[in-house]
């Protein structure tokens, strides 16, 4: 089986898969960029799922644009799977028109209340002037929109909050040392 994301360490010849396992991977083999700072942990996991529901009733818009830029195969098994779950065939996954508008006001709104989680503290990221995976968390997901979302949908999302979605992605970007 094929799953993303992956991660393949050359410093240690470690092959991870899943985003959680990455992450716990990356805190022990790399302590002096914590990415779990302060014991967050456990309410970096409790953070990841309650931004996961925050979307998840739009979730077939993202579904379906990415199921237009992957591979034959993969998009035959990624339609097959996401069909399967959302009970329905991809074509009505997110029609033009008031579904559409409606998936696209989710989405307004999750990333609405991000920003009232960001502007809780003073400093670019959720911890402050303390980067985390809390952090990553978020960029994961600007990053999947960017790659699936129409170029001008995508400008659209980034600019939202005077740009803060793009320049955080950026910034995340930076701080990972552009992986």
């Amino acid at each position: 089986m094929y799953t993303l994301p992956v991660l393949s360490d050359p410093n240690t010849d470690a092959l991870i898969t899943d985003s959680w396992e990455i992450a716990e991977y990356l805190e022990r083999t790399y302590p002096e960029k914590p990415i779990f700072p302060n014991e967050s942990k456990g309410l970096i996991l409790a953070f990841d799922t309650t931004v996961s529901n925050l979307g998840r009733a739009a979730v077939a818009f993202p579904f379906l644009r990415a199921s237009r830029i992957l591979r034959e195969r993969s998009a035959e098994y990624f339609i097959t799977t996401r069909e399967a779950s959302l009970r329905k065939k991809i074509s009505e996954f997110s029609p033009e028109g008031p579904e559409r508008d409606e998936h696209w006001a989710i989405v307004e709104g999750a990333m609405d209340t991000l920003k009232q989680w960001y502007d809780k503290e003073e400093g670019k990221w959720l911890m402050g002037d303390v980067f985390s995976y809390a952090d990553i968390i978020i960029a994961s997901r600007l990053f999947w929109f960017k790659r699936i979302l129409h170029g001008d949908e995508w400008e659209k999302v980034a600019s939202w909050h005077d740009g803060r979605w793009g320049k955080l992605l950026a910034d995340v970007e930076k701080e990972c040392n552009g992986v």
